[in-house]
């Protein structure tokens, strides 16, 4: 995988670069799993926006992607591997010796006509799904249950990868990828693999249209705002807020801790930003 550079023909040109999409084989997805798309512009049902700077954006079709790998013992061959719009990393087409076609997250170094395999103990190899209790210690694993049976819900985003640090009274200890330590039911199921397309963060978009056709409007800073819209607006010429930063809703921002306790917070071992 590559990065391609522009050259500076115009300033929108000057810094952009794109993916050389080598492992793509087809631009054509199988339509019995597409799924229409709904665009909401960040806003519910009642027509309010509650997700700021959406809007806009390409049309895309949704590929319903098999996290739970839940057809055991069923062998199944990779048909191709192609671009999904919907997320950062590539999906891989899977077609099932009983005639079923599923989509799976792409790991990296899986080829079009390998095999892959779910099942509780499977051998140790890119693609293949089973219990974390089957998996020795130090394997990169991806796509990984929190709930036994409930489906892939962590580490699922391009180039990102778990390590299987120890196994001790039922639970997994993780290593993900934000540096924090998390224990796991060893019941619960995840895929053998890194996440390819690992250069997907090294993308520089170049300009401002770019950012449009993700979906992305324009960000206006709180210090530019008038009073009325932001705690930080308003002023005489240029300030710098003269308080510290907040949300439009006067919620201490950049650096304050907002999340709320959760039944799940006795699992994690280490935090990611604990030295």
């Amino acid at each position: 995988m590559a990065i391609k550079k522009y050259k500076p023909t115009s300033p929108g040109r000057r810094y952009a670069t794109r993916l050389v999409r080598e492992e793509i084989t087809t631009d054509q997805p199988e339509k019995s799993l597409l799924e229409h798309v709904k665009k909401t512009g960040g806003r519910n049902n009642n027509g309010r926006v509650t997700a700021k700077h959406r809007g806009g954006g390409h049309k895309r079709r949704f590929r319903r992607i098999d996290f739970k790998r839940d057809k055991f013992s069923i062998p199944a061959k990779v048909a191709s591997i192609e671009y999904d719009p919907n997320r950062s990393a590539y999906i891989a087409l899977l077609n099932y010796v009983d005639g079923e076609k599923r989509y799976i997250l792409w790991p990296k170094g899986l080829k079009v006509g390998d095999a892959v395999i779910s099942d509780d103990k499977v051998d140790v190899r890119p693609g293949n799904a089973m219990l974390l209790d089957a998996m020795p210690l130090g394997t990169h694993v991806h796509n990984i249950e929190l709930k036994i049976g409930a489906g892939g819900q962590m580490v699922r985003s391009a180039g990102t990868y778990a390590q299987l640090m120890a196994k001790e009274h039922g639970y997994a200890t993780l290593k993900l990828p934000s540096g924090e330590m998390r224990r796991v039911n060893l019941r619960c199921r995840a895929t053998v693999g890194e996440i390819g397309n690992e250069q997907h963060e090294n993308v520089t978009l170049g300009k401002a249209g770019r950012t449009r056709w993700l979906g992305r409007r324009p960000q206006v800073r709180g210090v530019a705002m008038n009073p009325v819209d932001h705690p930080m607006g308003g002023g005489e010429g240029k300030s710098s807020g003269g308080r510290h930063p907040v949300s439009p809703w006067g919620m201490p921002t950049k650096g304050y801790r907002t999340r709320r306790k959760k039944p799940s917070d006795r699992f994690i071992v280490r935090r990611r930003n604990q030295k």
